[in-house]
């Protein structure tokens, strides 16, 4: 199986469905001062490079790396689409992005990720590609419902 991962403009209907899926599913969980995600318009801001993974011409994620300053990224919108969870899309997005991050010369990449059990999968996904817990960066805020996370690149 071949994981397509490519720049993005968010014009396809698929993108634009899965990152509203992702914003729908994080204001679901989570009341509104602790969802971090980013819409559509967010996510076509210019500090911002979002990428899509297909499979087989079907959607099968999202991901994207917002330019904090040139030499730190934060991670935003990774979301895998329910039919392909499982098959690596995650990953494959998340070890794009941070080669994205090496070649514009970042030295470090940061998040922000829920803390509760839903969101165990993905911190263990940041985990073991480096990522170790920090205290809130750029403008977050502590929150008992965030985790933050930070590697170098």
């Amino acid at each position: 199986m071949t994981i397509d991962i490519r720049a993005d403009d968010l014009s396809d209907p698929a993108t634009q469905a899965l990152a509203a899926v992702h914003l729908a599913g994080m204001h679901a969980g989570s009341p509104a001062e602790s969802v971090h995600a980013l819409d559509l318009d967010g996510l076509r801001d210019p500090s911002v490079t979002p990428w899509s993974a297909w499979i087989r011409g079907e959607i099968a994620g999202i991901g994207a790396l917002k330019e904090l300053d040139a030499r730190r990224g934060e991670l935003k919108s990774f979301r895998t689409a329910e039919t392909h969870l499982g098959r690596g899309v995650a990953r494959a997005l998340l070890r794009h992005v941070i080669a994205a991050a090496a070649d514009r010369g970042m030295t470090s990449l940061w998040l922000e990720t829920g803390s509760d059990e839903a969101f165990l999968p993905a911190r263990r996904l940041y985990a073991s590609e480096g990522f170790v817990e920090c205290g809130p960066f750029e403008g977050y805020a502590a929150d008992p419902l965030s985790t933050f996370m930070s590697r170098t690149v």
